[in-house]
Formats: C-alpha cells, sequence, structure tokens
C-alpha cells in the first residue's frame, strides 16, 4: 500500500507535511500531546515554533515579549486538520484587509475557529505575505538551509503528534507590511512595544502553531529574531 510520500504519487498527490530539515521545534513540544498547563507561561524561541491545543472557550495569550519580533499564527481544527484559519474566509464577513480585536476568524469552511479579544499594540498585523521557506530565503541570496516558518509549523505539529497537508496562510502578527498608495509593499520593523500582547477566544477545539519568524534578512524583526510568549487560560 502506498503512503502519500511514496514516490509513485504525483506531485499534486503528496502532502507537503514533511519539513525540508529540522531545528529544535520538533524536539521540543510544550508537552507530548500539545497540552498545557494553564497560566503557566510558555516561551517560542526565536527561529522556532511552538504548538498548542486549546478547547472550545479557552484563552490564548500571546506576548510581543521584545516588541519587535513578528510571530506567525495558524490555528487548525483539533478534530480534522484539513480545516483551518482562513484569512481568505475571514475578509468576506469582516470586510477588512487585517482582523481586529471583535472579530470573528473563519475557517476554510466559513466556520468560527477564533475570536480576536484583545490587542494592545498599534493593532498592525499582516494577512497579505505567505510564511516564508527555503524558496524566499533562496530568493534573497542566502546560500544553504534557513530557519522558516513553513518548517518550524510542520515541525510543530509533527513533535506532538500531528501533520497537515498544507502550509495555510498565517495571520502575521506584529508584522508591519505598508502598502502605498500605488499598490506597493514594503517590509518594515514593527510598531509594537516590549510586552503588547494580543488574546483569542477558542471558538472550537482547536491546535495554535506559532512561530517566531526566523528573517534576518530584512528589517520586519528589527536587528535579529528574538522569542515569544504565550499562556493558555479558562474564561473567567
Amino acid at each position: 500500500m502506498q503512503t502519500n510520500d511514496s514516490p509513485a504519487n504525483s506531485c499534486c498527490d503528496r502532502d507537503h507535511g514533511t519539513p525540508d530539515t529540522y531545528n529544535d521545534t520538533v524536539r521540543s513540544p510544550i508537552s507530548a500531546d500539545g497540552r498545557p498547563v494553564l497560566a503557566t507561561t510558555y516561551v517560542v524561541p526565536a527561529r522556532h515554533a511552538r504548538a498548542v491545543k486549546l478547547d472550545a472557550r479557552q484563552i490564548i495569550r500571546i506576548t510581543n515579549t521584545h516588541g519587535t519580533q513578528v510571530c506567525d499564527l495558524w490555528v487548525f481544527n483539533r478534530n480534522d486538520l484539513n480545516e483551518y484559519f482562513s484569512i481568505e474566509h475571514t475578509r468576506g464577513k469582516i470586510t477588512r484587509v487585517n482582523p481586529a480585536v471583535g472579530d470573528v476568524l473563519l475557517t476554510n469552511r466559513r466556520r468560527p475557529i477564533l475570536r480576536f479579544d484583545a490587542d494592545t499594540s498599534s493593532g498592525i498585523h499582516d494577512t497579505l505575505i505567505g510564511a516564508c521557506d527555503v524558496g524566499r530565503y533562496v530568493s534573497l541570496g542566502f546560500e544553504g538551509y534557513h530557519d522558516n516558518c513553513a518548517d518550524n509549523l510542520r515541525q510543530a505539529l509533527l513533535a506532538i503528534g500531528l501533520r497537515a497537508r498544507a502550509v495555510p496562510q498565517p495571520l502575521n502578527l506584529w508584522m508591519n507590511i505598508p502598502v502605498s498608495t500605488e499598490g506597493l509593499l514594503s517590509f518594515q520593523p514593527t510598531v509594537s512595544k516590549p510586552d503588547d500582547f494580543v488574546e483569542f477566544t477558542a471558538s472550537m477545539d482547536c491546535v495554535v502553531v506559532m512561530s517566531a519568524c526566523p528573517m534576518d534578512l530584512n528589517g520586519i524583526n528589527g536587528k535579529k529574531p528574538v522569542d515569544v510568549h504565550f499562556e493558555v487560560r479558562e474564561i473567567n
């Protein structure tokens, strides 16, 4: 019997859940199954990712500890990883480019998966730029392997025994991508402050993955990538 990774399958049949290479993300889950200890602060180390399981109605707070770091955020239905947060579907509901406090984030099946409850930063986040991957660094002239958010996502899921077939468009927390009146994009440093945070409430049982973006070839992370932190708690 052939698996999804069998060479006999066409490229269109194979999934994309295998990292190009590995870092400590795959060896350092918050727990074996991704379940958190509530009200405990966890670190997402610079250039790495972590996955955490949320029950419906649990709250996750993600903190930009140093104020300079972009965090790629993905959310998957815990019972079916083929369903995930989709900004393409969410935009039709919120009628804005980027979500803001009070918005409900929808899946690719147009079902609520998270509610955006709090944001102490400027509210500048990004939904236009896909997760960095090996090809992105090659295009920027980097030689050899570079840590990247796409592989971080794959590893964070594998670390807790899960696997996604695709790398969806993330919500790039604190990423500052201004759009000019001519429609041109630029890659700018974050405008958040140390300890700014966002909070989301889970609308379904889900898996949240956060990658402290490894990008160091443009200015989005300031001088260098650093860590971010998160915690999960119950609704009071």
